[in-house]
């Protein structure tokens, strides 16, 4: 009968029904008084409506009728806790954590309570100490106060990292913060600096199903797949509303390559999750481990959607990078897809034969197209820099003319282009070194030669020379050297001059000097 009503009892807890479960919970105790089990599963259904003193009083009453059960010693303590008893809360998870030493929740619900403690004990001896009770009235100070009544497992961070919180706990005497815990268990002296989660006590159901999964993340990490998923699926059983369950079941999946099956245990787990308000990260998480198994399968649109759905909720870094990265190749692939070069030629085409007509920014817009469907044709880019010269838009010609060259060392027309770029922009020693390039490429090409005499022709102003020439980098470091002002003052001698032209890095200097038209060689 006492089972029957305990089953009860459980359902109604977890539909958060309260009340009901109180009730069921009660009936079965009156039936069986000696059951510790009903007693503790009553101090939970107490405990989750806030009636923390109830919640307390069964828990007592199963301690006594099972001292050695670790479970009725944690209900205590969740209890003592709630009610701000930090110390016999403290005392209550130590014997707890002696029933049931492996439990990773004690063991970090101690070190919780500890913390807590230390920081009401901080409060009170800031209350009776009068040097100190002034220090209240100041705002950074009590701000500080306060963020560790809210954080107290950060105290040790903060009295570490803050010279006057520091100061203080030395004079209070709390710089062990020992607070009646023992130095092994204390969270100051061990230096942990966890930051608290919200918790609340489970049910035995809840407890059941989480040692399920432990049972599948064990299984997991052996990489035994087949047996994680029974246990996660025993914990969904059990716990249906833990969208935990569905993503540790869903990384199985991935693992296993059965992406489809993946993704829709991520869809779950956000469903889940969105009833249960549970915490922004864990949705993202879901949506990530999806944009993932898009990913994998190269379906990249759906990898950007689940990676931006993952963004909405919370900003990983690594999530961030991921978006940023498949942007990057959707991009590419849009690109790719636009490339043709029949579609290039006939743009090409257009623009000549506006240019022809002197209709230069129509034949702009027709080179540029054909450069977007086929950005890999050097004659595009040398077409292209004719017509931004036509405009005076010099500075995109010479980037024109820098990528055809890129393209097409060898084409002549490139390095015409460029240099007559330069000329036009005065930069007459960057357009001789063209002109040289052309020549080198076809030493009998008219336009290079004359373009080459134009430019020493023009180039006649010293004062103006001599500012351009300083504002390149390469001509102000050769001159600041005083090596080369010795061979400069050497240059009216032929013979010097010929033995140091025998010297191939002086011979590159003299060249670049000559082609700043700083000096000449008669």
């Amino acid at each position: 009968m006492s089972d029957v009503l305990k089953d009860k009892g459980n359902l109604a807890l977890k539909e958060g029904d309260y009340k009901s479960a109180v009730g069921f919970y009660s009936q079965g105790i009156n039936a069986d008084p000696e059951n510790h089990v009903l007693y503790s599963n009553r101090s939970v259904a107490y405990f989750k409506s806030g009636d923390y003193s109830k919640a307390l009083s069964d828990a007592d009453e199963c301690v006594r009728l099972n001292v050695n059960w670790s479970k009725g010693h944690s209900r205590r303590a969740s209890a003592l806790e709630a009610l701000s008893r930090y110390q016999e809360a403290h005392e209550a998870y130590s014997q707890a954590l002696k029933l049931d030493p492996g439990n990773e929740q004690l063991s970090y619900n101690l070190e919780l309570v500890s913390s807590k403690f230390a920081a009401q004990s901080l409060k009170e001896k800031l209350a009776f100490d009068p040097k100190l009770r002034g220090k209240m009235s100041d705002p950074d100070f009590a701000s500080k106060i306060k963020f560790l009544e809210e954080n107290p497992m950060l105290l040790a961070s903060l009295s570490q990292n803050d010279y006057d919180m520091k100061n203080l706990l030395h004079t209070l005497g709390m710089d062990d913060a020992d607070n009646g815990a023992s130095e092994e268990d204390t969270v100051l002296n061990k230096g942990k600096q966890k930051t608290p989660e919200p918790r609340s006590v489970l049910s035995d159901e809840q407890e059941e199903s989480l040692k399920a999964k432990e049972l599948g993340n064990a299984a997991y990490k052996r990489r035994d797949f087949e047996l994680a998923l029974q246990h996660y699926d025993k914990a969904i059983e059990i716990d249906s509303s833990n969208m935990n369950f569905y993503l540790n079941k869903s990384a199985v999946y991935f693992e296993l390559g059965e992406y489809p099956k993946c993704v829709e245990l991520c869809e779950k787990a956000v469903e889940v999750g969105r009833e249960q308000r549970a915490d922004y990260k864990l949705i993202a998480k879901a949506y990530a481990r999806a944009g993932s198994c898009f990913e994998k399968t190269a379906d990249l649109v759906n990898a950007k959607k689940y990676y931006d759905k993952s963004l909405s909720e919370f900003r990983a870094q690594d999530i961030i990078k991921k978006a940023q990265r498949i942007d990057k190749e959707l991009k590419e692939q849009e690109r790719l897809a636009y490339i043709s070069p029949e579609l290039s030629e006939i743009e090409k085409n257009k623009g000549n034969s506006a240019f022809t007509r002197g209709d230069w920014p129509g034949a702009l817009k027709h080179y540029s197209e054909a450069i977007r469907r086929n950005p890999s044709d050097p004659k595009i880019y040398s077409n292209r820099a004719a017509c931004y010269t036509k405009l005076m838009e010099f500075p995109m010609a010479l980037k024109d003319c820098d990528k055809c060259i890129e393209l097409a060392p060898e084409f002549i027309k490139g390095y015409l282009r460029k240099a007559a770029c330069l000329v036009a922009m005065k930069d007459f020693g960057a357009a001789r070194k063209a002109y040289r390039k052309a020549l080198e490429l076809e030493p009998n090409c008219e336009e290079a030669r004359e373009g080459l005499f134009q430019c020493f022709s023009s180039d006649t102003d010293p004062a103006s020379v001599r500012e351009r020439a300083m504002n390149d980098p390469e001509v102000a470091s050769i001159l600041s050297d005083p090596a080369m002002r010795m061979i400069l003052s050497q240059m009216e001698d032929p013979a010097a001059l010929r033995e140091h032209l025998k010297n191939p890095d002086i011979a590159s200097k003299l060249i670049k000097l000559i082609d700043a038209g700083l000096i000449s060689l008669r």
